[in-house]
C-alpha cells in the first residue's frame, strides 16, 4: 500500500479532532524521548523541538485566519502558547531550560481534545 493510499484511508477514518490528538501524541512522544537522550545527541533533541515548534506555529497561523471558527479569546490563547513554545524551545536548545513545560502543555491539549471528543 502506498503512503498516499494510507494517508487517504487514515483521513477517512479519523475525525479532525482525532487527527489532532494523534499528531499531538506523536510530537509529545518525540519530546519525551528527546528529553531522555544524552545532551550530545543534538539531532534528536532539535528534531523533536523543531517538530513541536512547527506544530504550534501552524496552529497559530491558522488562528490568524479570519475564517477560523474558534472564539477570539481561544485563538489568542493558542497564539500566546505558540509564542511561549517558540521561546522556550530556543532556551531548551541552548541548554538553559528543559523539555518538561513543552511536554506538559501538549499533554493538557491532548486531555482537552480527548474530553471534547468524548462529549461529541
Amino acid at each position: 500500500m502506498s503512503l498516499q493510499a494510507y494517508k487517504t484511508a487514515a483521513t477517512r477514518t479519523e475525525s479532525p479532532r482525532q487527527m489532532e490528538y494523534r499528531l499531538f501524541g506523536d510530537v509529545t512522544r518525540a519530546l519525551m524521548h528527546a528529553a531522555t537522550v544524552d545532551k550530545s545527541d543534538i539531532a534528536t533533541r532539535i528534531d523533536a523541538l523543531d517538530w513541536n515548534r512547527r506544530l504550534w506555529s501552524t496552529l497559530a497561523t491558522d488562528c490568524t485566519d479570519p475564517g477560523n471558527a474558534l472564539a477570539n479569546p481561544l485563538r489568542a490563547q493558542i497564539i500566546s502558547i505558540s509564542l511561549f513554545v517558540s521561546r522556550h524551545s530556543s532556551e531548551v536548545m541552548r541548554g538553559e531550560e528543559d523539555f518538561a513545560p513543552l511536554i506538559d502543555i501538549n499533554r493538557m491539549v491532548m486531555q482537552g481534545l480527548a474530553t471534547s471528543a468524548e462529549a461529541a
